[in-house]
């Protein structure tokens, strides 16, 4: 909103008054004018116990209170006159109630208040006005304020009943300047509503302040016997709550909108005649709360029902559909079509004298300490224009996405010949949780142990304020990632060839999911994640217990046509080599895989020469790769060779790579990597065409490839970058 020249001159002519000024050397700190503004009984046990914190204050804060709507209606009990007991000076009184059933006498109500409103707000001039909750009139005070260019503090925005007064109290919400809220809930509410969460206050409920610390009073059976007086005056209000006082029904209208109809209906059926009935215009709160606290059972739909009962335990029975979306304790049970008698009768019997556990959802009673303590942080110096924190727009070039990056996550999944691992991943590619198992052998016990942890690792993201996004999969074999189906397995992993991973997985998780080969995870790691970030056309190879590995060509991953498009380790560098697990000879794999080298280490330990002196060996350890590698560095001269063939057969494969697909990168990952590298580097410059010889061999930076590229398959696609 941006203020006329005269509300312009007005703000810098309010400065020049009130703004701090120095007297005898001495800075006067101007108090902060605060307006408070109550339109019902409802709304002033929410607002008094603020207007007593603010008036303890009076060296920092000036109250001013202004009065209107049903306070200063008969048929609700002139309770204005309660505000004037609790000893406040009220600045205004302003008839605003145009009577009437029906919503044009609303709407008449909202649009008086308009009229009279703005000469009370330019006498008071206040600095800030509050404002609670969803009704009329408050829409009306927080309409005029924000016209007059009057900070606004609305108290219990962001939370939902069901009703219009969702739309009222949200509309409230985008005219005020700042918030007080009672719960979580309604917080995060008033976050995604896009306002600024520097002004929003989780405070708590202001009556819980009150309520919490007088509800616990020895005279509370004096106040009962009070209440159940019987010529007590019979007027009445409209939606009502049943309290049931041991085997005495005991009615308390409590909702501040009559009906004609419902007071007919009453008189008709001649309810005001019960010997257990009352009804009264109002019940101070104080003593309210008594009734409340010990009553058997409270039943009808106000929201006294879903808030300040659940403090007491007191069983709560909510009629209809008016506090639909409230937060409620476990007392409280909803009724919501309560259309028959028999219905709410039965409630009756579930709910009569049972006590449950106190309740602090809406508040801890101190809520007031804290509305003071923001109070005195607004800033009157600052810019009155309200600002708000709208989420990126997707696919704009000039939005800000850390808040993306930092919250939307994958849930990646590595099917391995011994371990079964799934990780949460976040868009930078931060790995926020892993889960190792073993991997089970047999397809329906994978399956099984696939979905729990799945399931375990979606209820930890919630807590990790992750949002999943879907699942990718990254399995051995090959891989259709078009249907999710897993064509032919590696011999490491049993019972996984011919399997649809997709269709179980989605359908038990409500998840898209993507699956593809390990080694093309491992290229599209590097792609989004690694070295290969911004790079055209690259290969990556995965050197571990296999040799795999995936291309990317113009950025796009290649699969072939039959989906066995980067096969690198069955590239075949030998007519007469040793056998490979496809069934073939001579492969990559079967010479530079850490199974090759774990059988020649084996061969050499069997041969008693694979030990030499400095190496420590203990009897019962397998023989591994590893041991071959350190038998190599400490001058075993057989172990020198086996290597040196193996990196020859890996570089001579690398070497007809770049003679066929022309990557201007090479990335080797795996556990073998940092081996290779060197040797590797040297085989190309030495065999390799004079215009490919230049091309780097680097080692992967990437700790969980299998696992980040999984995870780079749903990231890319649900944040609508091509795959």
């Amino acid at each position: 909103m941006h203020m006329s020249n005269c509300s312009v001159f007005q703000y810098f002519l309010h400065k020049l008054l009130f703004s701090n000024k120095e007297f005898n050397g001495k800075i006067h700190i101007r108090k902060l004018r605060v307006c408070v503004a109550t339109c019902n009984r409802a709304d002033y046990s929410k607002l008094a116990p603020i207007m007593s914190g603010i008036k303890f204050h009076p060296d920092e804060f000036e109250l001013e209170v202004v009065v209107l709507g049903s306070h200063l209606i008969d048929d609700y009990g002139n309770t204005f006159r309660m505000i004037e007991q609790d000893d406040f000076d009220i600045s205004s009184k302003l008839h605003t109630i145009v009577r009437g059933e029906d919503e044009a006498a609303m709407v008449e109500s909202v649009g008086l208040a308009l009229v009279k409103l703005p000469d009370v707000l330019q006498r008071l001039h206040p600095d800030v006005l509050i404002v609670h909750g969803d009704r009329f009139d408050a829409l009306a005070l927080a309409t005029a304020a924000a016209l007059m260019n009057i900070r606004i503090l609305h108290l219990e925005g962001g939370e939902v009943s069901g009703t219009i007064d969702d739309s009222i109290r949200h509309a409230i919400t985008k005219l005020a300047h700042y918030h007080a809220c009672c719960t979580r809930s309604a917080e995060q509410h008033l976050i995604a509503m896009c306002e600024d969460h520097s002004r929003i206050l989780l405070a708590g409920c202001p009556s819980y302040d009150k309520l919490l610390s007088v509800h616990d009073r020895e005279d509370y059976k004096d106040i009962i016997k009070c209440w159940l007086v019987h010529d007590l005056i019979k007027s009445i209000d409209a939606c009502f709550a049943l309290v049931v006082l041991k085997n005495n029904i005991f009615p308390i209208f409590d909702i501040c909108f009559p009906t004609l109809e419902m007071v007919r209906v009453m008189r008709k059926k001649g309810i005001e005649q019960h010997p257990n009935f009352r009804a009264v215009k109002h019940v101070p709160f104080e003593q309210f709360i008594q009734l409340v606290c010990h009553a058997g059972c409270m039943i009808g739909n106000s929201s006294c029902g879903v808030r300040e009962a659940g403090a007491f335990g007191t069983p709560v029975i909510n009629l209809g559909t008016r506090q639909t979306g409230r937060e409620t304790g476990e007392n409280v049970l909803h009724v919501r079509d309560a259309d028959t008698q028999n219905k709410i009768y039965h409630a009756l019997e579930l709910q009569f004298g049972k006590r449950y556990p106190c309740s602090k959802i809406y508040g801890d009673g101190n809520a007031v300490p804290r509305i003071l303590k923001f109070l005195r942080t607004i800033k009157l110096d600052e810019p009155l224009q309200k600002t708000f924190c709208f989420p990126p727009v997707k696919d704009s070039f000039s939005q800000d996405i850390d808040h993306i990056l930092e919250t939307q996550s994958a849930l990646a999944v590595d099917l391995g010949g011994t371990n079964l691992r799934v990780a949460i991943i976040c868009m930078r590619g931060n790995i926020v949780k892993k889960y190792t198992q073993p991997n089970p052998k047999t397809y329906e016990a994978r399956i099984q142990l696939i979905l729990q942890m799945c399931a375990d690792a979606i209820r930890d993201a919630v807590v990790l304020n992750c949002r999943i996004l879907g699942v990718g999969i990254s399995t051995g074999g090959r891989v259709n990632p078009q249907e999710g189906v897993v064509l032919h397995s590696t011999k490491l992993i049993q019972e996984w060839s011919s399997v649809d991973l997709r269709t179980p997985i989605s359908d038990a998780l409500h998840l898209p999911v993507w699956v593809d080969n390990d080694g093309n995870c491992a290229a599209l790691a590097e792609r989004k994640f690694g070295h290969g970030k911004g790079v055209e056309n690259f290969v990556t190879i995965i050197t571990g217990t296999g040799i795999g590995g995936g291309i990317i060509q113009h950025h796009e991953l290649v699969h072939g046509s039959t989906f066995c498009a980067a096969e690198l380790g069955h590239i075949m560098v030998s007519l007469d080599g040793p056998e490979c697990m496809c069934g073939s000879r001579g492969c990559i794999e079967a010479y530079a895989s850490g199974m090759a080298l774990q059988r020649e280490a084996k061969r050499l330990h069997d041969e008693d020469l694979l030990k030499v002196e400095g190496m420590d060996m203990k009897l019962v350890e397998p023989v591994t790769a590893v041991h071959l590698i350190n038998a190599a560095r400490l001058g075993n001269s057989k172990a020198e060779a086996v290597l040196n063939t193996a990196s020859t057969a890996l570089g001579v494969g690398i070497t007809n790579i770049l003679h066929m697909v022309n990557p201007s990168l090479v990335i080797l990952s795996g556990v073998l990597a940092s081996y290779y590298q060197a040797p590797v580097q040297h085989i190309i410059s030495s065999r390799a065409l004079s215009s490919t010889q230049g091309i780097k061999i680097v080692k992967s930076d990437l700790e969980e490839p299998a696992l980040l590229g999984a995870a780079s398959m749903v990231l890319d696609y649900t944040t609508r970058r091509i795959y």
